[in-house]
Order: C-alpha cells, then structure tokens, then sequence
C-alpha cells in the first residue's frame, strides 16, 4: 500500500489539507495527517510531526506555509520519501532551492491534480 504524510492536513473541509486527505484516502492510500495541533484529522490518528509517523511515507504533500516549509525541510530529508509535493503557495524559490540541496525528490504541481491525473 502506498503512504502519504500530508504535512498541514486540517479538519477544516474547506481547506486543501483537509481535501489531501480524503482523496488519497479514496484512492488506496495509508494516510499519515501531520498537524502538531490535532490529535485526529477525518477519523485518522494525526501526527505532531514528520518524524513521529511509523514509516517512511512514499510521498509527502506540503500544505505548510512556506516559512514552516523551509524549517521542516531537514525532518524530511532526515525521515526520506519517493516524493515531495511542493502544492501551489509552498513552490517558492527558496523552498525548492532548500529541498533540492537536501537531495529531495520535489515536484512542484498540485499534489490533488497528480492523483487525478495518475502521476501519484
């Protein structure tokens, strides 16, 4: 099965994070909802941070502002995954120059638009 680590996932419908959540549900995927602010996120366990999920997920999808982005770039690289998600808002400069240097994996585009499309 295909892990996910939807970093921002919220409780709230009408954000993005909360949106991830139930569409990589939908699709087959363990989802690991990071938001050191909720303990449970659509029913799913949810985690303080990247590094406490019990695996290294597949992919994560970033739906942090970009000045949290930049300083949980390292917990990432340091937890590893296939692919990072740079979601629209999260793909500036500065992020995707950090996440690069760290040697991750980064795809800039909608994470949501990816499973429409098949590329996650």
């Amino acid at each position: 099965m295909k892990t996910v680590a939807i970093l921002g996932a919220s409780s709230n419908p009408e954000k993005y994070g909360n949106r991830a959540v139930h569409a990589f549900r939908d699709r087959g995927y363990q989802v690991y909802p990071v938001n050191p602010k909720a303990d449970e996120i659509e029913g799913l366990t949810a985690f303080a941070n990247i590094e406490s999920i019990p695996e290294k997920p597949n992919v994560v999808s970033a739906y942090l502002p970009p000045a949290i982005l930049l300083k949980v770039l390292p917990q990432i690289a340091d937890r590893g995954c296939d692919e990072l998600w740079l979601n629209p808002g999260t793909d500036e400069p500065g992020i995707v120059s950090a996440a690069n240097e760290l040697g991750l994996n980064t795809v800039i585009g909608c994470s949501l638009v990816g499973l429409i499309s098949g590329k996650l």
